[in-house]
């Protein structure tokens, strides 16, 4: 969806965006855990039931498809989408603003529609970084181990992810999630080069 307005502009933006299941939440997580001084997490918003290991304000903020739409209405959202039928994702302004309030840098794990809105926003203050599992089958296999998802919703998430593997190319670097451990090394080296660098601190 469209962007509806502009936010007040600080700082530096690391987008990782992937398909569901290919391993960006992990990364992301292990990031600020590493550099808690220079990034923030910019909590999602979304009308999707909360699962049963997240908690509001940190994983998601969990309104109903009514309550979402309303903020729209409201131009209150930075960028949103409906990824599934009545199942919207987006980011709040009064996120953007809460981060930089703590004179961090902002760290995404969004989807590759919402990445796509976020690096139009912020233009040459972001780096937009797709996470790419090993294979197909590799990527299907984690989301049915998950087991989180009814027969019907796994088969709609199978067929979203093959479309969004296809965005590869529109982002600035691919990391391929193939062994975690060398997967987080090089995550750790991107965001360094970009938002860690002295001439980029805020």
């Amino acid at each position: 969806m469209a962007i509806v307005k502009n936010s007040t502009l600080n700082g530096k933006v690391i987008i990782f965006t992937a398909p569901s299941g290919a391993g960006k939440t992990t990364i992301v997580r292990h990031l600020i855990t590493k550099y808690p001084d220079k990034i923030a997490f910019s909590v999602s918003a979304t009308s999707r039931a909360s699962r049963s290991h997240e908690e509001e304000g940190v994983d998601y903020y969990f309104m109903s498809p009514k309550d979402f739409m309303s903020k729209v209405e409201g131009g209150e959202f930075l960028e949103w989408e409906e990824v599934y039928e009545n199942q919207y994702y987006g980011t709040l302004f009064s996120e953007i603003d809460r981060i930089w309030a703590l004179n961090k840098h902002i760290i995404f794990d969004v989807d590759v529609k919402g990445a796509e809105n976020i690096r139009i926003h912020f233009g040459d203050k972001c780096l937009a970084v797709f996470i790419r599992p090993p294979s197909l089958q590799v990527l299907v296999d984690r989301l049915k181990n998950r087991k989180t998802e009814t027969s019907t919703s796994l088969r709609k998430r199978i067929a979203h992810v093959k479309k969004e593997l296809t965005y590869e190319d529109a982002f600035d670097k691919v990391l391929v999630n193939d062994i975690l451990e060398v997967t987080l090394k090089d995550a750790e080296l991107i965001l360094e080069e970009f938002i860690i660098s002295p001439n980029l601190a805020l």
